[in-house]
Parts: C-alpha cells; sequence; structure tokens
C-alpha cells in the first residue's frame, strides 16, 4: 500500500492527539479518533471521531475496521482490547506488549532493571509491614516514595513517606489493600531530565536533545532546552535513553523521565511511550517535532532532522480558575516576536489542568529563561 494512502487511528483526542494529527494531516493522512469527548481538542481536525470510553473495547474494534495502523497519546487505555486486535492481525504502534508493560509501573522498572537500565531500587508492597521493613537503615530507609503502580500521573497516584508515622496514612490515601503499591527508594537529585526519543519499523533510531525539566506541585512548569547539565551526563541520559527503546523495541516517540544527583548518577524515573509535555519544546524549537517523527515512525517513513534550531524555553499554562476557557495576554505576550502560544482548545478550565504552553527560543538558554519568565507573568488561561 501506498505509504500516504494509510489511514490512522488514535486513541485519545488530547492536545497530543491534536499535535499528532496537525502533523499527519500535513502529509495529507486520513485520521480517525477515539476519544469520550465529542468536543475533544483534536475533534476540530479529524476526519472522522468515535466517541466512545477508553474502556470500552466496541470503540476499538469499530476503530481497528477503519484505519491500517492505530497509535495511542496516552497509556491508559484498554490495552487488551489492542491485545485482541494485534493477534487478529491489526497494526498497533507502539506495541501491546511495550504498553502493557510500562502502563504497570513495577513491571516497568522489573524490565528496565533485568536489562542493566539504571533505576532506583523498588519493590511491591502487600501491607504496612512491608512498607516498614523497607524503611530500615538496611534497606531502602527514609525517605521513600509510595506508588500506584497503575494509573498515577502528574504526581497523582504518589506519595512521599518521610518516616514510619507517616506509613498508614500513606497506605490508605493511595487504596492500599485495594489497589496494587510498590515502593521506591527516593533519588534525591540535582535535576530532572528527559530525552525524546524514536524507534522506526525497521529498528532505526533517532534521540532529540536533552531537556532539563522544573515541575511544581508535581506537574510540569518549564522545559529549558539544552538541558544545564555537564556534556558525561548529556552523553549519558542519551546512551540510556538508547538502551531504553531498545529494551521496548516500540515503534514511535517514546520519552524517558530522569533523575540526575549530584554525584553525576543517573537513574530513570518512567517511561512514556508516546509523545510527552516535555518535548513540547520540538514543535518550535527543532527541524521535525516529536509527532511528526512519531507519525513519520509508524507508516514507515524516515525520520526528519531533530536538530535544535536554537535554546528553547516551553512553559505550561495551566487552568488559573474553573469555567469556560478565556486565554488571556495574548497581545502582551506577542511583543515578542520570539514567543509562541499554543491553546489547546479545551473548552472548560479547570485549576492545574494542561490548557496550553508557550515557547520561547533566543540566541543563548539564559535569554530564552529570562524572557520565559517574563512572558509567564503576562498570558494565562483563565474560567468564566
Amino acid at each position: 500500500m501506498d505509504i500516504i494512502k494509510k489511514r490512522i487511528g488514535i486513541v485519545g483526542g488530547g492536545q497530543l492527539g491534536k499535535f499528532m494529527i496537525l502533523e499527519a494531516k500535513r502529509l495529507g493522512f486520513y485520521i480517525a479518533v477515539l476519544d469520550p469527548a465529542a468536543d475533544c481538542p483534536a475533534s476540530s481536525i479529524c476526519d472522522e471521531q468515535i466517541v466512545t470510553g477508553f474502556d470500552d473495547p466496541q470503540g476499538y474494534f469499530e476503530l481497528a475496521k477503519k484505519v491500517d495502523v492505530i497509535t495511542y497519546e496516552f497509556e491508559h487505555i484498554n490495552a487488551s482490547a489492542l491485545e485482541v486486535l494485534e493477534k487478529e492481525g491489526h497494526v498497533i504502534y507502539p506495541s501491546v506488549a511495550s504498553l502493557k508493560t510500562i502502563q504497570n509501573k513495577h513491571s516497568q522498572k522489573k524490565k528496565l532493571s533485568e536489562n542493566g537500565v539504571p533505576v532506583p531500587r523498588f519493590a511491591k508492597v502487600s501491607n504496612t509491614e512491608d512498607i516498614k521493613t523497607l524503611g530500615q537503615t538496611d534497606n531502602f530507609g527514609y525517605p521513600m516514595m509510595l506508588k500506584t503502580t497503575t494509573g498515577g500521573y502528574d504526581g497523582k497516584g504518589n506519595m512521599k513517606i518521610r518516616n514510619e508515622e507517616e506509613i498508614e496514612s500513606a497506605y490508605k490515601r493511595l487504596g492500599g489493600g485495594k489497589k496494587e503499591l510498590m515502593a521506591e527508594e527516593f533519588v534525591n537529585f540535582e535535576k530532572e531530565i528527559s530525552v525524546i526519543a524514536c524507534r522506526g519499523i525497521d529498528g532505526s533510531r533517532t534521540i532529540y536533545p536533552v531537556a532539563e525539566n522544573i515541575h511544581s506541585n508535581s506537574i510540569l512548569d518549564m522545559t529549558i532546552v539544552p538541558a544545564r547539565i555537564n556534556e558525561d551526563a548529556v552523553s549519558k541520559a542519551a546512551s540510556i535513553a538508547d538502551k531504553v527503546m531498545e529494551v521496548f523495541e516500540g515503534v514511535g516517540t517514546f520519552c524517558i523521565e530522569l533523575f540526575v544527583t549530584k554525584d553525576g548518577e543517573i537513574y530513570v524515573n518512567e517511561v512514556a511511550p508516546r509523545p510527552h509535555n516535555s518535548g513540547h519544546y520540538t514543535i518550535d524549537g527543532c527541524f521535525s517535532d516529536q509527532f511528526e517523527n512519531h507519525i513519520r515512525a509508524i507508516v514507515g517513513l524516515p525520520f526528519g532532522s531533530v536538530r535544535l534550531i536554537s535554546p528553547a524555553v516551553m512553559v505550561n499554562l495551566l487552568g488559573k480558575s474553573n469555567g469556560a476557557a478565556r486565554l488571556e495576554g495574548l497581545e502582551k505576550a506577542y511583543l515578542d516576536p520570539n514567543v509562541r502560544v499554543h491553546f489547546y482548545g479545551k473548552r472548560e478550565s479547570e485549576i492545574g489542568r494542561k490548557m496550553g504552553h508557550f515557547t520561547v527560543v533566543d540566541e543563548t538558554t539564559d535569554g530564552a529563561v529570562e524572557k520565559a519568565r517574563k512572558i509567564k507573568d503576562l498570558v494565562r488561561v483563565v474560567g468564566t
């Protein structure tokens, strides 16, 4: 089949799906989306939408009838339905095997550890006594992280335990006894970084510049590229990302989030089998962004250049209040010609919800950071 005549199905019509579609439509692909919200961000630009829940297997089967390849914009979806489709011969990228492994934080870490990828020490816990044992000085000690193995994102499903007295509360709040939990050694990191990497059907791989991430309330606030780390750390991070792509043998764009310690050690925090918020800088900062190369990967096209055109800073625009979404301050932000604002088109603003982002480019990293901080005070999304 002619590559350009392939029809693409995307599970999820949020901002990541929308950005995938923008790149796919530029090349003339037909796009069908599965999303429960009829007015999701992707709804205005896709060719067809199946409006149903992410847990509804019939929706996946209907999507498969309409397309030649299926991909997804986030991992909390019905992997069992996709597995049935894959066994029937439908093409799904990244593979269902990699999705199922990554969906569960424990199996994800286990897979990485078994293949020599550096990760913090971790263990499943069945009760509070298990956590107390891990808290002993000859084990993980305190503080440590308690996590749900599935479903967590943007800090949800994670709790830091500072001492034995906090175990009971953390265990209950995360659903201990009802949900599967794991404990993880706390990494006293100096910086959080991430690497966007892509793998093709033929096994070819390409890796974007290392990004430095700053979080606020466990939600990504700012991404700075190139990351302000030494060359040894850059090389080590890129090497780890390449190894992760080899381990999962996934096709498409992946994000590898990492911790950098003061001693120069680097550990994988999490892997996402899809384009990622921390890779949004590639839209304005690189020749071919993470979404374009994801589409290229899943249809069998060679990768575009991942070269960073200039230092860039991406800042998330989170909802400041609840209600009908309204973007404020655009005119002021655009007085700087090196600023680009991306408003996702979500109708309802919610406090802390990702409603958009802006990117600033400059000749220097410091210059981009300084400008971004100023723009951050000018543009915002509110509910009315």
